[in-house]
């Protein structure tokens, strides 16, 4: 007869991504991944794989919760440019409510580049989705007159998401949510 599991699946998953948003792939150790998730060796294995396999299941929640955050904080302004705007203070504001100053996507870029083909197939999915939402956003922003009719609204999009890799790395820096937010409303000011 089969043990039951008698640990949380998904509230695991989320304690691995918390360690690889702060170490990264390399520098989480097996053991520090079993303390956090609380379980043991085979635990661990049985239900996720090896250390990859656990890897490459984070990454896929991280991104896909993530991407749907910020997708449905733009959905939530008064206004296409106020969703915008909550997208991007939300953002800004994410490392304080996580618990972590790390993102699994900027140590995946740090550590494997472009080396690795189903990393890079993962964030080139997650980017390409948010990147067209901000484009999405930006251009309802231009039709009703909240941001400079010249605005190029793909151009636009990517400034957003390499505005958003800035917050990132300055957040893994150890900047205040003061300083980041403060980059989030300059990069939206830009756009009027």
């Amino acid at each position: 007869m089969a043990r039951t599991r008698a640990f949380n699946r998904e509230q695991a998953l989320q304690q691995a991504i918390r360690v690889f948003c702060d170490k990264g792939f390399s520098a989480a150790s097996t053991d520090e991944l079993m303390q956090a998730m609380q379980l043991g060796r085979q635990s661990m294995y049985n239900t996720f794989g090896d250390k990859r396999a656990l890897y490459m299941q984070a990454m896929r929640q991280y991104y896909a919760d993530s991407v749907s955050d910020l997708i449905l904080k733009l959905g939530k302004g008064v206004s296409p440019l106020a969703g915008l705007e909550n997208a991007l203070l939300a953002f800004a504001s994410r490392a304080q409510h996580e618990g972590t100053s790390g993102c699994m996507g900027v140590n995946a870029i740090c550590e494997f580049g472009l080396e690795d083909p189903e990393i890079n197939q993962l964030r080139d999915t997650a980017g390409q989705t948010l990147t067209a939402a901000f484009e999405r956003a930006l251009n309802e922003a231009r039709e009703a007159g909240e941001i400079d009719r010249e605005i190029d609204a793909p151009v636009a999009a990517r400034y957003l998401m390499t505005s958003l890799s800035g917050l990132k790395i300055s957040a893994k820096a150890g900047a205040s949510i003061q300083v980041l937010q403060e980059t989030a409303r300059f990069a939206l000011r830009s756009l009027k």
